[in-house]
């Protein structure tokens, strides 16, 4: 066997020992326990028994208690205006004028006609009277006297409509004067000086909406109506804080006033109404805003993160760590929100559970827990 030979076999024998000497080390290395042997790093917190405020939250939209749109009641040219759009305006406040002349013009030649009927009528009652003298002695016939009696009452029916066209045309001339009828904001005006304005214009002339107090329109699911009732029983107003549209920001605090009579049978919904006083004008017609209603408090509760609850098939339950060890607990839920729910059986207080790290988990499973610190316990504290 030559050299090269030589040192190609000692070479093979040497990678073949190396081989089975890995295999022997690699088959030998015990099965590492489930969950890896330190176990599965998770995050605990610790059931707390605490009163909990209970809330329903919902979206609403903001509405005025009222909007009025101010058209022409009579036709003429718009000879002024008064206002600054986006101003707030009291009730009865002088926002524009209609020419007035010719309904001036009217309303004086009705107050003439009354005055000449006036004239008439004293002219005909005195008649009457010398008339009435005089039939005693047979001087003046039946027939007249009749007469001159029945034009005295036509003469008094011609002032009283002298008086109701007087009345109309008082009427027609307030109405070119164009006034807000409730305390609110003006918008942008559609109409500007010198303009031909008809009756019934459609457009009309600026629009009038009560800002304070306003209120805010919403919808919550039929579910919630028993909670509503306990509160209406209660004899109590329900408060409501409206938060802006991501809900971080609370905006104002007002009351719940109006529970719809009846249920929308296609969406299983019922309608409310808040009313909120909104002196700083936080809330403006048509906004967006996220409400959380207080409906009441469990005192005394068995508390959990929410986002320690998880669904399965049999239910929700949560992990609780003994020993080192994660087993699912069935739980039921008295109260639930995005932060923290309430547990009416299942755990206790004083329970370790697991509030991430949940879905390395399995039954049984060996963990490495961490705690959070005590104002992570429970979300909300």
């Amino acid at each position: 066997m030559t050299n090269g030979s030589r040192t190609a076999a000692i070479g093979a024998v040497v990678l073949l020992a190396a081989g089975v000497w890995f295999y022997a080390r690699t088959s030998a290395k015990p099965a590492a326990a489930p969950g890896g042997g330190s176990g599965v790093p998770v995050t605990v917190a610790e059931v707390e028994r605490r009163d909990v405020p209970q809330r329903i939250s919902a979206i609403g939209t903001v509405q005025s208690l009222h909007t009025v749109v101010l058209r022409p009641q009579v036709s003429g040219t718009i000879t002024e205006v008064r206002f600054d759009e986006g101003a707030l305006v009291e009730r009865g406040t002088l926002l524009a004028r209609i020419d007035d002349r010719t309904i001036k013009a009217a309303l004086a030649q009705a107050q003439a006609e009354k005055a000449s009927a006036e004239a008439d009528l004293r002219i005909a009652e005195l008649d009457l009277a010398r008339y009435n003298g005089l039939s005693d002695r047979s001087i003046v016939p039946r027939q007249t006297l009749e007469q001159q009696a029945a034009l005295v009452e036509k003469l008094k029916a011609a002032i009283r409509a002298s008086e109701a066209r007087i009345e109309a045309q008082r009427v027609q001339l307030s109405f070119t004067e164009i006034r807000s009828p409730v305390r609110g904001r003006v918008g942008i005006r559609r109409i500007d000086p010198g303009n031909l304005v008809q009756v019934g214009d459609e457009q009309g002339l600026v629009t009038v909406t009560q800002v304070n107090p306003i209120s805010v329109m919403f919808t919550l699911p039929q579910e919630a109506l028993p909670r509503l009732r306990d509160v209406s029983k209660a004899s109590r107003r329900m408060q409501v804080i409206a938060f802006d549209r991501d809900g971080s920001a609370p905006l104002a605090q007002g009351r719940l006033t109006t529970v719809d009579n009846q249920i929308d049978t296609a969406t299983g919904t019922l309608r409310l109404r808040a009313e909120f006083d909104n002196a700083s004008n936080e809330l403006w017609p048509g906004q967006f805003v996220t409400l959380q209603l207080e409906t009441g408090t469990s005192a005394g509760a068995t508390v959990v993160p929410a986002h320690a609850i998880q669904q399965g098939l049999a239910g929700p339950f949560v992990y609780r760590v003994q020993d080192a060890v994660a087993e699912p607990i069935p739980v039921v839920t008295s109260y639930l929100d995005d932060e923290i729910a309430v547990i009416a059986t299942g755990v206790v207080p004083g329970d370790l559970i697991v509030i991430d790290g949940q879905s390395r988990l399995r039954p049984g499973a060996k963990v490495k827990p961490s705690t959070t610190s005590g104002k992570e316990h429970v979300a909300g504290t």
